[in-house]
């Protein structure tokens, strides 16, 4: 039997080159059994993303659904990114224009 309230995780997107799929990085913090030590373990969840509207580097929240394909299992909450960010490309070349 399926709980009323579905589960929200919290967290970066890492990829969206696939069409409407986002992959989400959700990072948490354990504390180890014996040592006590605070540790970051991290998951990547695929999420369903029907307008395309999540970009590389945004804060999202996704929620539990049922399957939408083999790895699928997450939606994007409708217009739920929490913090968009400008994603600066690798190659920061110069560019020169010509004079003629």
């Amino acid at each position: 039997m399926a709980s009323s309230n579905p589960r929200l995780l919290t967290g970066v997107v890492i990829s969206d080159k696939a069409d409407k799929t986002i992959t989400v990085k959700v990072e948490r913090k354990v504390r180890h059994p014996l040592y006590g030590k605070i540790m970051k373990r991290t998951t990547k969840v695929h999420a369903h993303d029907e307008s395309n509207q999540a970009s590389m580097g945004d804060m999202v929240t996704v929620k539990e659904c049922r399957p939408i394909s083999k790895s699928k299992t997450w939606v994007l909450v409708s217009e739920e990114v929490i913090k968009a960010v400008d994603v600066v490309p690798v190659n920061n070349e110069e560019i020169v224009e010509e004079k003629e």
